[in-house]
């Protein structure tokens, strides 16, 4: 049976981290997902009970603007960014 070795955990953070690093541009890729990203998009995770009734993002964003729309006016945000696509 081999014995394994424990690696040995780093005293200070400095011990672990290099004070340069070189990266090798020759072998990088693209990123294949950019082309998913809309004007900076914000990620929001739903509850699986949530996820359940709003199935499409238009959905979310239709529901929270009617929301914002009955919010007072102390409470709404200065400026509400809406798509192009609102309806």
């Amino acid at each position: 049976m081999k014995k394994t070795r424990k690696p040995k955990a780093p005293q200070d953070l400095n011990e672990e981290l290099r004070p340069e690093y070189r990266f090798d541009y020759r072998k990088a890729k693209p990123n294949r997902f950019v082309g998913r990203a809309v004007e900076r998009p914000i990620v929001v995770v739903l509850d699986s009970d949530v996820s359940e009734v709003f199935r499409t993002p238009d959905s979310v964003n239709a529901v929270l603007r009617a929301l914002i729309q009955t919010m007072p006016l102390a409470m709404k945000p200065k400026k509400v960014q809406a798509d192009s696509k609102q309806e």
